[in-house]
């Protein structure tokens, strides 16, 4: 921790980046360092390469500085559950720090702070925080508080105990609007994404003795919902819910002959594997990806050889 303190100390602009496919707790852990580098008096710009952000996100501290230009000169870059150098969306040649929960990370970056014990990334920031008797604000206490509710899954997933309840309860003391993380967030669904979870569970079918639930979009079911790829997420975590099932696939035709996709898997399942194979992007239990198959049964056979493998 020292060594992040002093090239955060030593740096003129710092840059958080957002990366592609980037998650609840990535952002959240990139609002709480935003209002910490504040305090130190620091330049700091927030970058993410996609232009389309998901309002939901809105109520996050600073939200409204995130720029998709990336800055001209920096001295450090700052990225968050980011498991790959390729994911950050644009090259870096100043020096990175990267912080992880997750046990696949590749530890790219200059300095790589991974703790894979913790229930999330932003977990990590408030152990950090607290070493170094930084001031935690209500903006920054509810970007924390958000990063752990998500990334535990709303306190359900099997690796919280009691100190992640603990740490809930410390961070609604310093002021966490526990409220908004859940009502404009995680209840809050636009007409686009209920359209796409009606189509998605009509097409839902099991295969493997029903342990993997497939969902395949073809480009006008996509289109008519109007809702971005991630908003499939719901519907996808649902269905890890039934009996049998440990791994959800979403297979979805793009406008650009591709076929995109989303898989995600019971903390049982190993499917990094399955990432490295497909050229896609593993974080944690989720892999993002976008095959050039001809058709998306053949991108269904692919990815069932894949899993069972797996299974």
């Amino acid at each position: 921790m020292n060594e992040i303190v002093e090239k955060i100390e030593c740096a003129g602009h710092i840059v958080l980046i957002l990366h592609e496919g980037f998650d609840a707790d990535t952002i959240a852990s990139a609002s709480a360092m935003y209002g910490f580098l504040l305090q130190k008096h620091k330049k700091v710009s927030w970058f993410c390469k996609s232009g389309v952000l998901d309002k939901r996100f809105a109520f996050l501290g600073w939200f409204e500085n995130i720029k998709n230009s990336y800055p001209l000169s920096c001295d450090l870059v700052i990225c968050f559950h980011c498991a790959t150098k390729k994911r950050l969306g644009v090259e870096v040649e100043c020096e990175i720090i990267n912080i992880d929960n997750c046990k696949k990370n590749s530890r790219f970056a200059d300095i790589n702070f991974i703790k894979n014990d913790a229930v999330s990334t932003t977990e990590i920031l408030y152990d950090f925080f607290i070493q170094e008797s930084v001031k935690i604000n209500k903006k920054m206490a509810t970007a924390l508080y958000f990063g752990l509710l998500e990334s535990s899954e709303s306190f359900l997933s099997k690796n919280v105990d009691g100190t992640t309840f603990a740490l809930a309860h410390k961070l609604i003391e310093l002021g966490a609007d526990y409220k908004s993380c859940s009502s404009g967030f995680v209840q809050k669904n636009s007409l686009a994404s209920l359209r796409l979870k009606a189509i998605m569970l009509k097409n839902l079918s099991l295969e493997c003795d029903a342990q993997i639930a497939f969902f395949c979009l073809n480009k006008t079911e996509f289109a008519s919902s109007g809702a971005e790829l991630e908003s499939c997420t719901a519907a996808m975590k649902e269905a890890l819910g039934l009996a049998y099932v440990k791994v959800a696939i979403l297979l979805a035709e793009s406008e650009n002959l591709t076929i995109d996709g989303l898989v995600f898997a019971k903390d049982s399942i190993d499917i990094s594997n399955i990432a490295s194979k497909i050229g896609g992007f593993s974080d944690c239990q989720k892999v993002t990806f976008s095959l050039s198959s001809p058709s998306i049964f053949q991108a269904k056979d692919i990815l069932t050889n894949l899993i069972k493998k797996e299974l």
